[in-house]
């Protein structure tokens, strides 16, 4: 006898398993994502310059990235090194501090309205419309020196035309903004100057004037006094203050923390030395203090490409004197080479250095703190589409030049812009909408939503009708499939785990269960091509909709074990998209804060138990009085309980036609919402239903007031015009027309009927006179 084993096959695969492609902005294509290291994938993320307040357009970047880096470890499971840097120095955060700081300072110090103030206001207002608003405008429309004020009245008029100030802003996007901010001012110097006149200058109105010319005012004194801030502390303040707030707003969003994060002031010296690696290599040099790459010299040289991203770009002076910052002094020798090293003027934070003292360039940066946690390679670099030049593809340069590399990195992803109602959104332009705004009229589920419904690399428009249709309908089929499923689930165990004697799992069953693995592979399939979150969302939706007619189907036949394990991957990966927190074996959306709570047992349960209690008493007094209309009023009770005393307690009665009712747990501000508008809707069609009765009780007044003229009196004046007709016979038919004239045989038959007609609805009208006119 044998006592080997038989020989056994290795299984040949049915179906191949799709695989990850990105779309890749090296190659403008999707292609196949391969780490260098394994499963071990090194993300580089472009972080927040901190120097306000994080708007949608953040939420837009940081949300999706935080899908895409979710999908990587929790779907995909990848093991992912996610850096994200906080640019805490730059020349936004150094002219918005040092704006600040003086304008405070000045706030502070002018406690009253005089000639003086006015006239210093004035003359920031001049300079601010010469210099910011005038390149917006029309040639022939630009004030000249000392006309400035002359000139506003019909200027603020044009302003008003939209299609000219459409044209003034393809000369200059921010002109409205400019325009708007000296507007404000312009009224507020016109009312001071009335206070002045009036001898009010007190500190309150003083102040007031200063706020609404604040964007001037800043300027004119940084222009003026800016050499004069000199604590470091003005600059790292600013900074440390929005990036607090940018982290809570990203809580506040359920975005995962980085798994390192890296500032900019951290680095200094690591950044010297990368600069004098890149100068040593021969693509930088030194001038007047400030290092700059050599573009060319990097461009030409064998193994290296400049703009890799958007090499179309590369002679583009608006978006290159855009990267460079608006407090560079531009002397470097070619106008595509840009900073590695700024030397610092007056009124600048400074570092020492081998070329003296100064401060980064903006792109290197992250070209410094990337290297330093990942060396000469990562796997994915990612940021906003507005990045990809210049700084991204300085940023490659830079860090390819230093580490005499030919890839810096593999894969670019980038995403898309956001539209607001179809505006683009810029914090530059003072058009944003902040984190903690729409966080007011939104969920950060309901959010996420939105950005899960589009594609990560395309332009969003983000809108009012997105909101309230699409996020919205997904989110209510979800709840109450959750809330169903559950509600079974709790029905099927409240009733024992006892065996009906029927194994539930007939061609229906086995016919849906394949349709749930079909989606499950339609899933993979949308994530492996490039994140296609909205082709992903998408399966999840039909597969829940083919589950509650799966369910609405079966009645007593219903396998609850498959609706369970369908409703538990759903919950899970909603839960992978961070659509909610919480156990993964559990059903729903999961929860925030749900762990660790200590319930207090007669807090939770008092409410139902006092509804409970309530209900009883009311049935017990029925029986007891055993009056003629207690069966009526015990269902009075039942309804009463369901639609008034549970729904506060977020507990919803399905009827169902067993006699059962099927309970559900569902958020009591949602069952409240229903309800009303259930009411909402009844008293509209009671007030419809009433408006008609009046309509047809109007209407048959009307037709009986018809009635009113006796059939012998209908066809004689003043019922009909004077010389009508000249005679009639007994019963008042008239018989010849006015001029005496026999009338013809049609028009006797006409006069019959007309008359016929007439005798009906006076019956009728002498009828509803002796009932009281109801």
């Amino acid at each position: 006898m044998s006592v080997q084993q038989p020989p056994w096959s290795l299984p040949s695969r049915k179906t191949d398993e799709p695989v990850l492609k990105l779309y890749n902005s090296l190659t403008k294509t999707k292609t196949e994502f391969i780490p260098r290291d394994g499963r071990r994938v090194k993300w580089y993320n472009c972080g927040p310059t901190v120097y306000d307040a994080s708007h949608m357009g953040h939420a837009r970047n940081y949300v999706t990235q935080d899908i895409l880096r979710r999908i990587m470890t929790d779907y995909f499971g990848y093991d992912v090194h996610f850096v994200q840097n906080v640019t805490d120095i730059d020349d936004k955060i150094i002219l918005r501090a040092r704006q600040n700081h003086l304008f405070n300072k000045f706030r502070s110090e002018t406690t009253s309205l005089s000639p003086e103030l006015i006239a210093q206001i004035q003359e920031a207002w001049s300079i601010y419309v010469h210099e910011k608003i005038s390149k917006g405008l029309p040639e022939s429309e630009r004030p000249s020196n000392g006309d400035e004020a002359k000139s506003w009245p019909r200027l603020a008029d044009l302003f008003k035309d939209k299609a000219w100030k459409q044209e003034c802003l393809k000369r200059d996007e921010k002109f409205d903004m400019h325009f708007s901010a000296a507007n404000k001012a312009y009224s507020a110097v016109q009312v001071a100057e009335g206070l002045l006149r009036s001898n009010c200058v007190g500190q309150d109105v003083t102040h007031q004037l200063l706020e609404e010319s604040r964007d001037i005012l800043a300027v004119s004194l940084d222009e003026k006094y800016k050499s004069t801030v000199t604590d470091p502390s003005i600059f790292r303040s600013l900074a440390a203050y929005w990036e607090g707030q940018f982290f809570s707003d990203m809580e506040r969003l359920r975005v995962r923390e980085p798994d390192t994060v890296t500032r900019v002031t951290e680095y200094v010296p690591e950044v010297v030395d990368f600069v004098h690696g890149i100068i040593k290599n021969g693509y930088g040099y030194e001038h007047e203090g400030s290092v700059y790459f050599d573009t060319s010299a990097f461009d030409t040289s064998e193994g290296h490409d400049y703009a890799k991203l958007e090499p179309w770009s590369k002679g583009n002076r608006e978006l290159l004197e855009e990267g460079e910052g608006a407090l560079s002094s531009r002397t470097q020798w070619s106008a595509s080479d840009f900073a590695l090293w700024k030397a610092s003027k007056p009124g600048e934070p400074s570092w020492p250095s081998p070329w003296g003292a100064g401060r980064p360039g903006w792109h290197i940066e992250c070209s410094v703190m990337a290297s330093a946690v990942f060396g000469d390679n990562m796997d994915i670099h990612s940021g906003g589409i507005d990045l990809a030049f210049p700084h991204h593809d300085n940023e490659m340069a830079q860090s390819e030049a230093y580490h005499n590399c030919g890839s810096w990195v593999n894969y670019f992803i980038h995403t898309g812009h956001l539209h607001i109602e179809g505006l683009k959104m810029s914090k530059s332009l003072k058009n944003f909408i902040t984190i903690d705004e729409i966080l007011q009229r939104y969920t950060a589920r309901q959010l996420r939503l939105a950005f899960l419904s589009q594609l990560w690399n395309a332009k969003i428009d983000f809108s009012e009708s997105l909101m309230s249709g699409e996020v919205k309908n997904v989110e209510m089929t979800l709840n109450n499939f959750f809330t169903t499923v559950k509600a079974l689930i709790s029905q099927s165990r409240a009733g024992g785990d006892r065996s009906d004697g029927q194994h539930h799992y007939e061609d229906v069953e086995q016919g849906f269960t394949s349709s749930f693995h079909d989606s499950q592979s339609a899933f993979r399939e949308a994530l492996c091509d490039s994140f296609n979150t909205p082709a992903a969302l998408n399966v999840l939706r039909e597969l829940v909709s083919r589950t509650n007619v799966y369910i609405n189907s079966r009645g007593k036949n219903l396998n609850i074990g498959i609706v369970e394990h369908v409703a538990s991957w759903v919950g899970r990966m909603l839960r992978m998209f961070g659509l909610g927190e919480g156990e993964k074996s559990e059903i729903g959306w999961g929860q925030e804060g749900e762990q660790g709570i200590s319930a207090n047992r007669e807090e939770i349960l008092m409410p139902y138990l006092r509804s409970l209690s309530s209900f009883r008493d009311g049935i017990r007094r029925l029986a007891i009085a055993k009056g003629d209309t207690a069966l009526k009023d015990i269902l009075s009770l039942c309804d009463r309980l369901r639609d008034e005393d549970l729904v506060p307690l977020g507990v919803a009665l399905d009827d169902q036609e067993d006699g059962k009712a099927l309970v559900k747990l569902v958020p009591p501000g949602e069952l409240i919402k229903a309800r009303e508008e259930k009411r909402l809707q009844a008293e509209a069609k009671a007030v419809a239903k009433a408006a008609k009765v009046e309509a047809d009780r109007q209407k048959r007044i009307a037709k009986l007031e018809k009635g009113r003229v006796s059939p012998e009196e209908f066809f004689k004046p003043p019922n009909v015009p004077e010389g009508t007709y000249s005679s009639w016979n007994e019963l008042g038919m008239p018989t010849a027309d006015g001029d005496g004239k026999e009338l013809s045989k049609n028009q006797q038959k006409k006069v019959q009927k007309e008359w016929d007609m007439q005798k009906k609805l006076h019956a009728e009208f002498l009828r509803w006179q002796e009932e009281g006119e109801q």
